[in-house]
């Protein structure tokens, strides 16, 4: 995976921030999301650094990354404005001042607010298979609910999600995978095998419910920016295969364009025949409508 791409730890935000990067031209971010790795990005970063120079971190508290500790009731270790502001740090350091940045699940989230935050630094935005936090939290009915049920695990008090979850790592790991994508044969070996590995240091399931906890913090964050639109040129894609997921991000109200048009200026998207793992289940089609809206872009 990510043959041609290097290695590297960046220092940034107080923390290290494993990195891999590749390709040569303007510069594209590639957040992931929960409960993956940068990793998910290996069968589309290849094709995108043809073009682009394809910089793909771990989250903090995600993959290699470090997970620091958080004092109890400190959401701010976690929440998307620190975890945007890492992953603009990394691009400084990388010598990387403007660029694109593309978000799947989390990773969207972090998006959005580095956008918010750091307009400037951000020229295009790209979620995958995400509505806002606030639109999602403010329409949660039992579909929702439902299909959002780790949300409302993993925000319960310390220790309680992170036994649970622990106690059975991988039967917790193979239900979301499994539940989530649409694809058969999506994930590869070699993928799953680095989640696995990820996902089972205690350390990162204590992290990640730690992420999960932050939204309380970023729905302040959002309510302080309600009605503020992205001026940066967004492409929404999403999985508009259902099936396994019955109220995914949208529950019964929300339409996807819609919330996010009420969100950014400029916004253009479609559905894609595959679950949640765009990029993996549908990583050509996915590439080829990056590059078609990056080709579109000012600047």
């Amino acid at each position: 995976m990510f043959d041609g791409f290097t290695r590297a730890r960046v220092a940034a935000n107080g923390v290290s921030i494993n990195v891999r990067h590749g390709g040569s031209g303007p510069p594209i971010l590639l957040l992931h999301g929960y409960p993956q790795t940068h990793v998910m990005w290996h069968k589309v970063a290849p094709m995108l650094a043809e073009d682009y120079t394809v910089v793909v971190p771990d989250l903090r508290g995600y993959g290699d990354s470090d997970k620091p500790p958080a004092a109890e009731g400190d959401l701010s270790v976690y929440c998307k404005r620190t975890t945007a502001q890492d992953q603009v740090a990394v691009m400084a350091a990388l010598g990387f001042d403007r660029f694109h940045v593309v978000g799947h699940d989390r990773g969207a989230r972090v998006a959005q607010r580095m956008a918010l935050d750091h307009p400037a630094r951000v020229r295009s935005f790209t979620s995958l298979d995400v509505v806002p936090s606030q639109a999602a939290f403010e329409h949660m009915d039992s579909e929702l609910a439902f299909a959002w049920f780790h949300w409302h695990l993993m925000r319960q008090p310390a220790p309680l999600p992170e036994t649970l979850i622990g106690n059975s790592a991988r039967v917790y790991l193979d239900f979301l995978l499994e539940r989530w994508c649409a694809t058969e044969g999506a994930i590869t070996a070699e993928a799953y095998a680095e989640y696995l590995r990820c996902f089972s240091n205690p350390e990162t399931i204590r992290a990640t419910c730690l992420d999960y906890r932050g939204v309380e913090l970023d729905l302040q964050h959002d309510e302080v920016d309600r009605g503020r639109k992205l001026d940066c040129p967004m492409l929404v894609l999403w999985g508009g295969n259902m099936a396994k997921r019955p109220g995914w991000q949208t529950g019964a109200s929300l339409d996807m364009l819609t919330v996010w048009r009420e969100r950014a200026h400029d916004v253009r998207g479609r559905a894609l025949d595959c679950g949640h793992f765009l990029a993996e289940e549908r990583p050509e089609e996915t590439a080829a409508e990056i590059l078609a809206f990056l080709a579109t872009v000012p600047g």
